[in-house]
């Protein structure tokens, strides 16, 4: 074997080292560019809500889910969410939402006394139910 080609394969190793890295790194360093550029602006809204034990259950086919997804942007995933649709399965519904009796979507619970609400809720409108400050 030749030096050219050893280092060609060297080369090689290194770039695919390099790319694992970037793979394994890239959601965290997706989340700190997202709150960098604004896009998480929700994050700590999402946090009260779940501090206060707020609960939006929803189904991955639901339309009207997906608008109130879309309403926290890129801070979705710090919402206290419950994913009650069944993957395949648009009539089925999993355990926990069969137990907590969720029958519509999007239903948003709400403490104290778990007050359930079956409906797309704007975000000044949770901040006025639950207190939470919006930024």
């Amino acid at each position: 074997m030749t030096w050219q080609r050893r280092v060609v394969y060297a080369a090689l190793i290194v770039a695919a080292f390099c790319v694992a890295y970037f793979l394994g790194t890239r959601s965290r360093n997706v989340r700190y560019i997202q709150k960098v550029l604004g896009q998480r602006k929700y994050d700590g809204f999402a946090a009260c809500l779940k501090d206060r034990g707020v609960k939006f259950y929803g189904a991955w086919w639901c339309p009207h889910c997906e608008e109130q997804k879309e309403k926290f942007g890129a801070s979705m995933d710090e919402v206290p969410y419950i994913e009650c649709g069944v993957l395949g399965d648009t009539r089925a519904k999993t355990q926990v939402c069969k137990d907590a009796n969720i029958t519509h979507f999007p239903t948003w619970q709400f403490p104290p006394m778990g007050e359930r609400v079956e409906r797309v809720f704007t975000l000044e409108e949770l901040r006025d139910r639950t207190g939470c400050s919006l930024p």
